[in-house]
């Protein structure tokens, strides 16, 4: 990176300071070397779309697998600190004394990330399923990858993260109100949101009962506010918030109960900017539940309404799921749950009535969080298959993220060099704003916090664009 950075400086002297950003960019744009060292130095602003585990790169995972000696299934590659009843598990320092470490290292990297990716697994289940394999090695680490990520982001001129880091531990009983389950799930089918709403009014009633609210207190107090404060994440340089998110997978009153405790949590800290849903959307209690969980939102807003969220919506393709099945996931985001962004949003061209859906976007502000290496590789869609430029031509914000950059073997620069060689008709001028959108869009709930961002962001451009003009 340091040669290409150097290469890049040298051209610029060369070509006399004499061109614009713009203007400049317009000749790299299909040079992947020149335009990784324009889009390595620009300010990037912030990342909004990041999950904090999948954004670790495995070599520091595995690295803690091996120095704690964890145990590792030869089969999946799963490691786990005990040694499970069932399973061919070995401790990684018997597999050194055999000679086979070497050997499994490997094959642990291309099992945990992207890399070296042959095809010998469907790309979308390599991805979702890495999780759980290197998860073991997260838990009791966060500050460890809290600094990883924050020292990537400083070395790529990115000024902002809002990384969703971590479910909320919850040990409540909630056994005797397994009834709502299939209540909840009768009315969804129905489609009664009415009978639903009041369902999810009888079980929040029995969570606050429950004291839902303690295990809010505890996580902001003595994790998310405990680590952002010992690690002095934020300086003046960088600035980190976070994302609160429940499991898809999970059955109603244990998602619901979850939410709900997102939901105080993000009401009552500054640090927790949002709550969001994730795991794979096309799963069978996804697709089962996807309308009810869009309901579960609207009835958290009404409680909480000043607590923002963004929503996985539409990270499905044609062949993954039923035609049908690619009609309403966005509209329902937005018009059921009221959604203040969309990520991914892949399936927008196959939602029912697309372009009044996306002037409704456009018009009450709701960006979407574009993932161009994570759409290509978990979906295979990529560049005009991409809905990028659907999005565009209805002006609905955009803002460009990462998704899982430790898995997918990726970086914000990356998805900027993408954006610029795939889409030609994107000016410098637009992935300007972009870079803006980022922040402009961002969950902070202080803002003064991202008024000082928006001026630090004025200050870098500032810098980046001088190098094009001086004599």
């Amino acid at each position: 990176m340091t040669r290409i950075i150097t290469l890049f400086c040298i051209l610029i002297a060369q070509i006399g300071f004499s061109q614009t950003a713009d203007s400049y960019l317009e000749k790299i744009r299909n040079n992947e070397a020149l335009s990784t060292a324009f889009f390595q130095q620009m300010p990037k602003g912030g990342d909004l779309h990041h999950h904090f585990s999948g954004s670790i790169y495995a070599e520091p995972l595995l690295e803690r697998a091996i120095a704690e000696d964890f145990y590792l299934n030869l089969e999946t590659m799963e490691v786990s600190k005990t040694k499970p009843e069932k399973g061919n598990w070995q401790t990684f320092s018997s597999l050194k004394k055999e000679g086979k470490l070497d050997h499994y290292q490997q094959q642990v990297m291309q099992t945990w990330s992207a890399k070296d990716y042959n095809g010998s697994v469907p790309s979308d289940d390599l991805f979702f399923d890495s999780f759980q394999k290197f998860e073991p090695t997260i838990k009791g680490h966060f500050a460890e990858g809290m600094l990883e990520l924050k020292k990537r982001a400083l070395a790529e001129n990115v000024s902002y993260i809002e990384t969703q880091l971590s479910t909320i531990p919850c040990d409540m009983n909630v056994s005797d109100l397994a009834g709502f389950n299939s209540k909840l799930r009768q009315a969804a089918t129905q489609k009664d949101e009415k009978a639903t709403l009041k369902l999810l009014d009888e079980l929040y009633k029995s969570l606050e009962q429950k004291e839902a609210k303690k295990y809010a207190v505890d996580f902001n107090t003595n994790f998310i506010a405990k680590l952002h404060k010992d690690l002095k994440i934020d300086d003046e340089r960088f600035t980190m918030r976070y994302q609160n998110f429940v499991l898809r997978f999970m059955d109603p009153v244990d998602l619901f109960k979850n939410l709900t405790i997102a939901f105080i949590s993000a009401n009552s800290s500054k640090l927790v900017a949002g709550v969001n849903i994730v795991s794979p959307e096309h799963g069978e209690n996804s697709m089962k539940d996807y309308w009810l969980h869009m309901v579960m939102f609207k009835y958290c807003n009404s409680k909480f309404p000043a607590v923002k969220y963004t929503l996985h919506a539409g990270e499905l393709t044609l062949g993954l799921v039923q035609p049908e099945d690619l009609t309403w996931h966005i509209n329902d985001a937005i018009y059921i749950a009221g959604a203040n962004r969309i990520g991914h949003g892949v399936d927008i061209a196959y939602e029912a009535n697309s372009y009044d859906l996306l002037r409704n976007m456009a018009k009450n502000n709701i960006p979407i969080e574009i993932n161009l290496t994570s759409n290509e590789f978990i979906l295979k869609v990529k560049e005009n298959r991409h809905p990028f430029t659907l999005y565009k031509e209805f002006n609905v914000p955009i803002v460009i993220s990462t998704d899982d950059a430790g898995i997918l073997r990726t970086n914000m620069t990356e998805q900027y060099v993408l954006l610029a060689k795939r889409y030609k008709d994107v000016s410098y001028a637009t992935i300007k704003q972009y870079v803006y959108n980022s922040i402009n869009y961002s969950f902070i709930q202080d803002d003064s916090v991202k008024k000082q961002l928006l001026k630090d962001l004025d200050a870098r451009f500032k810098t980046f664009e001088d190098k094009f003009s001086k004599n």
